[in-house]
């Protein structure tokens, strides 16, 4: 079943989101605003766009694979997460950028992607003193001999 997502462009600058089918399931997002950022400079950049997701749905932000190699930013959480509350005509997306250079960004330069997907379900907590499982060697472990 394909779901559908309320969007409202707070830029005419930007070229409308679109979903292309069978070449990824993540969807581009631009900036929505003419960025220069010093090295080391912490910047929220606009995207242009507030979004109602279907229920029960929340959004994942992530760089996208070249956003680092064509502008030197990071993004400074790591991946965004925007949850179904975030719904309103004000409730406009960002991308918390840190500068690794000296850089310029566009209006229009795609700089993040995003995908939605189910809320996690319920969850209960049981206490044990042991876990069944095999050990793998603990965190950071995979690889070493």
């Amino acid at each position: 079943m394909k779901e559908t997502i309320q969007i409202r462009y707070v830029s005419d600058r930007i070229d409308k989101l679109c979903y292309i089918d069978g070449k990824s399931d993540w969807i581009d997002l631009r900036a929505a605003e003419d960025v220069e950022m010093r090295q080391g400079e912490f910047r929220l950049i606009s995207l242009g766009v507030a979004m109602k997701l279907p229920e029960g749905y929340e959004a994942h932000i992530v760089p996208r694979s070249s956003t680092f190699k064509n502008f030197g930013v990071i993004q400074a959480n790591h991946m965004g997460v925007v949850d179904g509350s975030y719904c309103g005509d004000n409730d406009i997306w960002y991308f918390p950028a840190i500068a690794m250079q000296d850089t310029c960004i566009h209006v229009n330069d795609r700089i993040c992607q995003f995908r939605i997907v189910k809320n996690q379900p319920p969850v209960s907590f049981e206490e044990t003193e042991h876990l069944t499982g095999t050990d793998r060697g603990g965190f950071g472990s995979t690889g070493i001999s």
